[in-house]
């Protein structure tokens, strides 16, 4: 099996790290004593894949950004991890000039300019530090992987290259230009560290096909220039990839602009939802205490507590993808069992602790003995399993106190049956018209994926209905605008996406969960459990991957970087399946497609799935997008 983009890249980074010479195996050896300084965008690359242990085991004592007040530490290397840009340029040659550290391994998280160079190189001759800078290297970096699965291109500035940006009615064409060499650099950058060339397929007439045609472009002069291809020797002879070139399939996020809205019913989708989740950290308020505190006394101040959800937490591996209610079951068994361990150890101690005069203990203790010897070793393991058994009850009942009060998992259930136009149970009006059902977000959520998913818009009449009552519980309207100028302009370009037949069968009530010892209150909520379907971007990727013709795809483009001469037809060479692929939506994604496409690829043999986008954003950071653009 070929290694990981996460694997890829922090063997990358490991490198780099180790003055950019294979790590040595032996570990007897102490390390390099060592100073790394990023930028935020190094930070952000680096924080979900290496641990501040794993930086230490590296022989990194301290990491520092680049802007911030850096005292000399003269006898130590200095390895830096910075984009190329002209603020961060001068700082380093002021760092030359102050003479702040023995050597310098300069260390570029994408591809820097030979101009950009020649500016390190005056500064470093007129500060006679030509020696000290040791090595410059290009890194090929600028891209963030959060699973083994997904990557996203930013997460600082991401603005920038934001749905928002991308669709502003008032974009200028040298706007467009910067925002799509943006994101192919990054996409290039991520292809040379998967160390595949791939075949790309795209939309027409979108910004995917404009990230298509340059990244074919730009992977295309990378190869003809045979003396500094990135794609050729040791890097590619190890035969990291079956023989088969992976598939790329760009998509763009207005063909699907329902799913960033939809509520979701699933760990991972739900967190980053409702809580504060970023580059595989949550954050949770934690209440102190409910007590009112006296008039007139300020309010109690709240903690904020972050936790890590890694790729060596097994719970998370497991159930992030998995429906709510079976997550809350399981963190009540794993807790069981903890307790169960922790009993046992308590007994032994209290054997232990007998008098030694006694025949029976003493017969007791040499059995025991060993009993307590296997049990004080498995401490540690225990108290690491103690630490995610918590983690897992404070994310999940802060998730459940959101479904709880917004009445999500109705919301869930609902808008599930709108994309899938079954019959509904209760008419929309009455939804938005619920004053407990849900914040204004949630509803002016339901009612754009209702406007999204529906054949023709709702005649004015009704509209006006709709806009009053929503209006009337406190929502923002100007995400609706934008909707229906993109929903009547898309009209004109394309069908309405399909969303399968997808269906929630409620299985009644919680009830075999909620016996009384359980840590989760989960009365009244829906015990649902979710049916496979495709979403569309899991879909066009379905065709394009198995080859199926489909007059959703037929005319998508074709683009193979390894041909000579660039063809501008549609009509693919190969015709077999792939058995490599991966999805990038230019515009944003979010973690329901992602699980889809994850679902999607279980239930195929031998087929491997990424999931990129250009950022990733939830359901409110969306809307607060489409509002922006409907004010305009």
């Amino acid at each position: 099996m070929a290694a990981s983009i996460r694997e890829k890249q922090t063997a990358a980074l490991k490198r780099m790290l180790n003055f950019n010479a294979p790590p040595i195996k032996n570990t007897a050896a102490e390390p390099v004593w060592k100073v790394l300084i990023y930028d935020r965008f190094g930070q952000d690359i680096i924080s979900p894949l290496l641990s501040v242990k794993e930086l230490r085991d590296m022989g990194i004592t301290l990491h520092l950004l680049l802007h911030s007040d850096r005292d000399p530490i003269p006898d130590v290397p200095a390895i830096y991890f910075v984009l190329p840009t002209e603020e961060n340029i001068q700082r380093i040659c002021q760092d030359l000039r102050n003479q702040l550290y023995e050597s310098y391994y300069l260390n570029f998280i994408s591809a820097i300019s030979r101009s950009k160079l020649e500016d390190i190189a005056s500064a470093a001759l007129g500060a006679n530090a030509v020696t000290q800078v040791t090595k410059v290297f290009d890194q090929y970096l600028n891209f963030i992987t959060l699973e083994d699965d997904m990557f996203v291109l930013c997460n600082q500035n991401k603005e920038l290259i934001s749905y928002h940006a991308i669709n502003r009615p008032d974009i200028t064409d040298t706007d467009m230009e910067v925002i799509m060499d943006t994101i192919v650099d990054s996409l290039f950058c991520f292809f040379v560290t998967l160390g595949a060339v791939p075949i790309i397929r795209c939309p027409r007439g979108n910004a995917a096909e404009m990230v298509a045609v340059k990244l074919d472009k730009k992977l295309r002069e990378n190869l003809r220039d045979a003396r500094n291809s990135l794609f050729t020797g040791d890097t590619m002879g190890a035969g990291q990839f079956s023989f088969q070139r992976p598939l790329f399939v760009l998509a763009d996020r207005n063909l699907d602009l329902a799913t960033p809205l939809h509520h979701t019913w699933t760990y991972q989708a739900l967190i980053h939802d409702v809580l504060d989740f970023h580059l595989n950290r949550v954050s949770l308020e934690e209440s102190a205490g409910h007590e009112a505190s006296p008039a007139g006394a300020r309010p109690k101040k709240k903690n904020k507590k972050s936790y890590d959800l890694t790729a060596a937490d097994k719970f998370w591996q497991k159930h992030k993808g998995s429906p709510f209610p079976e997550v809350a079951e399981s963190v009540q068994q794993e807790l069981d069992t903890y307790r169960a361990q922790e009993d046992e150890v308590k007994r032994l101690k209290s054997i232990m602790g007998l008098e030694g005069e006694d025949e029976g203990a003493i017969s007791m203790l040499s059995d025991n003995t060993a009993k307590l010897t296997s049990a004080v070793s498995s401490l540690p393991e225990l108290l690491e399993k103690k630490r995610l058994i918590d983690l897992h009850t404070n994310v999940a009942t802060a998730v459940l106190d959101h479904i709880k009060t917004r009445k999500l998992d109705v919301y869930f259930e609902y808008e599930e049956k709108l994309m899938s136009k079954s019959t509904l149970d209760k008419s929309l009006l009455d939804m938005i018209s619920d004053p407990d059902a849900g914040t204004p977000e949630d509803k002016m959520r339901l009612f754009l994926i209702y406007y999204i998913t529906s054949q023709q818009p709702p005649p004015e009449a009704d509209l006006e209905q709709y806009k009053k009552a929503l209006t009337d519980a406190g929502c923002d309207l100007s995400p609706l605008n934008y909707i229906k100028q993109w929903k009547a302009f898309t009209k004109m370009a394309a069908t309405p996406a399909n969303y399968g037949n997808s269906g929630v069968k409620p299985m009644g009530l919680f009830s075999r969960v909620m016996n009384t010892g359980s840590q989760f209150v989960m009365e009244g909520v829906k015990n649902l459990v979710l049916k496979q379907h495709n979403l569309p971007v899991t879909r066009i990727l379905d065709n394009l991957m198995e080859m199926k013709s489909n007059p959703e795809t037929d005319d998508y483009r074709y683009f193979d970087p390894k041909m000579l001469r660039g063809s501008e037809s549609s009509i693919p060479r190969n015709k077999n399946p792939f058995q490599e692929a991966i999805v990038f939506v230019v515009g944003g994604g979010n973690y329901i497609e992602y699980q889809n496409l994850v679902d999607y690829t279980k239930a195929k043999q031998g087929k491997r799935v990424l999931y990129g986008c250009s950022e990733l954003f939830n359901a409110a950071q969306f809307t607060k997008q489409l509002s922006q653009l409907g004010q305009k």
